[in-house]
């Protein structure tokens, strides 16, 4: 199995999400990751989908999507030539004598302090899904609380965008 990051350029209108979930459902495929938000032009949203399969199940993602009325650009963001982020909030309990100790994890992962609370400290952390994952796990010992992840989301390395490609 592989891993599939789509960057899709989609009309900003109502139903859009639900068509595009709806193919995967209809269709036994799952999502990942779905991220979605209006792009500098507010008429369009993009969305970013990670999906895992085999290459026939991935084509057939690709070619099911490209179907939609709504989708106006597909663009797949290989490893290696996109940059990809994702966002993570964690909540984890802190103690006087372990506070010293979280703050030095998220020191050194360049995570932000953003709340503190009288027994719990709340992360915010950015970056590629290895670097969050090992962040998070030194965490487990200290006893996350409650985690929240946005999902994937990223752009194609170099000068093309999505946009420039639609006009092609």
């Amino acid at each position: 199995m592989r891993r599939l990051v789509l960057s899709i350029l989609v009309e900003n209108t109502s139903g859009v999400l639900s068509r595009v979930a709806g193919l995967f459902s209809r269709r036994g495929y799952n999502i990942d990751s779905l991220t979605v938000g209006v792009t500098q032009d507010p008429s369009m949203s993009r969305m970013t989908i990670v999906a895992y399969g085999d290459d026939q199940i991935l084509d057939q993602i690709k070619k099911q999507l490209s179907k939609l009325e709504d989708v106006k650009q597909i663009v797949e963001l290989p490893l290696g030539d996109s940059v990809c982020r994702e966002l993570v909030l964690v909540k984890v309990e802190s103690t006087p004598q372990t506070r010293a100790s979280i703050i030095e994890i998220a020191d050194i992962f360049r995570a932000k302090i953003i709340d503190v609370a009288t027994e719990s400290l709340t992360i915010e952390i950015t970056g590629e899904q290895a670097k969050l994952q090992a962040f998070t796990e030194l965490l487990l010992n200290y006893n996350i609380k409650e985690i929240v992840r946005t999902g994937l989301t990223g752009l194609m390395r170099g000068n093309d965008d999505i946009h420039k490609l639609l006009e092609q």
